[in-house]
């Protein structure tokens, strides 16, 4: 089996985040905060976080935020509940959660739950479950959960499961593994993993694995390295890992590496980018997803927060 080139990642990650200037770079201007999140999470899952200069990163964290409470995906870019959440993550991996306001912050989140237990994105209205769990992560990582509905923000989520046993992104919606781990993600964190058929979602869970060992994201579609993520943290909180074929999985994210410059693609022989490296590390993209696997290396990650264990836990009950 081909090596997990562990240090090869380390360098990719610093190296992509000099390249301010590239093209790969400009184009993805609006969701910095998003590639902070997954590269630095990424170097933490490796034990390098202290590579980079975490005055400089937070620094830059706090400029994104806005007078509302949620943060930009980067200076001068519009508040969003998904960048506020990975802003959230990215100064939990510093310990430096007390810089927040954090009564601005959650009174931002809970602006955006709509009357029907749904969350918006951001003042423009949309509305999906990758949203629901956003909120509940990112309240419950601030120790603010009472400042939102629970209850309401639960049934709205059960509203979105599916015959199949998997949820979409509104209710009708498709079931898809990414949503799937945002509605058990959410129900996790809130105790209520009680309104998910368990047998029934891990059957469906199990079926995206495909004769390459990869996972898909739904059927007839192609395996990708991030729903190596998805579909595994979702049958971690389901206790149903052991439905898949651990080996065959693991081999095909060894094999989406590039073993000569670092980084991790979503198959095999295709370009690498920060995304897929922290799923693929971390299953948002690779060390992620081998950490779940428990592959020598990689440091342990919580299924629910994907954030690493000692971080969540040095948070929610201060060890």
């Amino acid at each position: 089996m081909v090596e997990f080139a562990a240090e090869k990642h380390v360098q990719y990650i610093i190296t992509v985040e000099k390249k301010k200037d590239a093209f790969e770079s400009v184009v993805m201007e609006h969701l910095r905060m998003n590639g902070a999140y997954w590269g630095l999470t990424t170097l933490d899952l490796l034990g390098k976080l202290h590579v980079v200069d975490q005055d400089e990163v937070i620094s830059w964290v706090m400029e994104c935020q806005h007078e509302s409470g949620g943060f930009g995906g980067n200076v001068g870019h519009d508040p969003h509940i998904l960048y506020t959440l990975s802003a959230v993550q990215v100064l939990a991996l510093f310990d430096r959660l007390h810089m927040l306001d954090i009564e601005n912050v959650s009174n931002y989140i809970a602006s955006l739950q709509n009357e029907d237990g749904s969350f918006s994105g951001d003042m423009w209205g949309e509305v999906d479950t990758r949203f629901s769990y956003i909120a509940i992560c990112c309240l419950s990582l601030l120790r603010q959960l009472d400042k939102i509905d629970v209850e309401k923000a639960v049934n709205y989520i059960v509203r979105c499961k599916n015959l199949d046993g998997g949820f979409g992104a509104t209710p009708g919606g498709e079931s898809h593994a990414g949503q799937i781990f945002c509605c058990v993600g959410a129900l996790s964190i809130t105790g209520s993993l009680h309104h998910v058929d368990k047998d029934l979602l891990a059957w469906w869970l199990c079926e995206r694995q495909v004769k390459s060992g990869g996972l898909n994201g739904r059927p007839e579609k192609l395996p990708d390295v991030c729903y190596s993520w998805w579909v595994l943290s979702s049958l971690i909180m389901i206790d149903r890992v052991h439905w898949i074929d651990r080996e065959k999985l693991i081999k095909f994210i060894l094999d989406c590496q590039d073993l000569e410059k670092g980084g991790i693609s979503d198959r095999p022989d295709d370009a690498v980018d920060v995304f897929h490296t922290y799923f693929g590390v971390a299953g948002k993209t690779f060390v992620s997803s081998l950490s779940l696997l428990e592959y020598p290396g990689a440091k342990a990650i919580d299924p629910a927060y994907a954030l690493p264990v000692d971080v969540v836990n040095r948070i929610l009950i201060g060890s």
